[in-house]
C-alpha cells in the first residue's frame, strides 16, 4: 500500500532537529550540547475502502470479488480496510469479514444483506455513503476501490453528483470493471459513462494479471494525489 506521511515524529539518525531530546540527553555531561537528537516524520499505509457491486449483472463475480476483499482485510499488514456492498442498497460488511475462514465470513454476510443479486442503484449507495460514511472512514487520505461493471438502474444524475462529491473525499478513486478485461468492451453504459470522469484509475479485475496491476496501482499511490481529469467541479447541495 503507498504510505501517507503523518503528524506523528519518532527518532531517528536524521531528520529535524530535536532540541528537547538533545538537551535532556546532554544534562549528563553538564549541559554542553555533545550530543544531537533528530526525529522524521512517521509514515504509515493508507486506509482503504472498497464497495463492491453484488447486483444481479455482477453475479458470476460476486463469490470470487468477496474471497478477494476478504483477502485484503486480513492480508495487508497494518493497513485498515473498511468493506461495503451495494447492489439497490448499501451495507457495510467489515465486520462481517473479521472471521479468518473466508466461508464462515460469507456466510455471515450472506445473512445480513439482503439485496443480493437484484436491481442496481450505484448512485444511491454512493450518496448513502458519502452522507453516512465518508467522514468516518475516508480521513487519513484513503483509497477507494469501486468493483462493479458499471449496469445502473438508477439516476444517472445522482451518480454523476455523488461520484464528483466522492472523488473530492477520496485521495485516490479507482474503479474496477471486470467487463474491462475483454478486447470489445467499451465503457458505454449510461451509469459508467456517468461515473467515468471522476474515476482516478480504471482497471479490469478478471485474472491474476489484473489484480498483480492493482497492486502497482496501490503501491504507487505516494504522497502527491493524482490529477483530475476534469477541471471544473460543481458545487453540489
Amino acid at each position: 500500500m503507498g504510505l501517507r506521511r503523518t503528524r506523528r515524529y519518532r527518532a531517528g539518525p536524521k531528520g529535524r532537529l530535536h532540541l528537547r531530546r538533545a538537551l535532556r540527553d546532554n544534562l549528563r555531561y553538564g549541559g554542553e550540547p555533545l550530543c544531537l537528537a533528530y526525529r522524521a516524520r512517521l509514515w504509515r499505509p493508507r486506509p482503504l475502502v472498497v464497495l463492491c457491486d453484488i447486483s444481479g449483472s455482477m453475479e458470476r463475480y460476486t463469490r470470487m470479488l468477496l474471497h478477494f476483499v476478504h483477502a485484503l482485510s486480513h492480508g495487508l499488514k497494518d493497513v485498515h480496510v473498511e468493506a461495503f456492498v451495494f447492489g439497490t442498497r448499501l451495507t457495510r460488511i467489515t465486520h462481517h469479514l473479521r472471521h479468518r475462514d473466508v466461508d464462515e465470513s460469507l456466510d455471515e454476510v450472506s445473512r445480513v444483506v439482503q439485496d443480493w443479486s437484484g436491481g442496481t442503484r450505484i448512485g444511491e449507495a454512493i450518496r448513502t455513503f458519502n452522507f453516512r460514511w465518508a467522514r468516518r472512514v475516508l480521513g487519513r487520505g484513503a483509497l477507494v476501490l469501486i468493483i462493479s461493471d458499471g449496469w445502473d438502474r438508477g439516476n444517472v444524475e445522482l451518480l454523476r453528483r455523488e461520484m464528483a462529491r466522492l472523488q473530492r473525499s477520496a485521495y485516490r478513486l479507482i474503479w474496477l470493471n471486470p467487463l474491462l478485461g475483454s478486447e470489445t468492451y467499451e465503457p458505454v453504459q449510461r451509469g459508467m459513462a456517468a461515473a467515468l470522469p471522476y474515476v482516478d484509475d480504471f482497471l479490469p479485475v478478471h485474472n491474476l494479471a489484473s489484480l498483480e496491476h492493482l497492486a502497482e496501482t496501490l503501491s504507487s499511490a505516494g504522497t502527491t494525489r493524482p490529477e483530475r481529469r476534469q477541471h471544473v467541479h460543481e458545487r453540489t447541495p
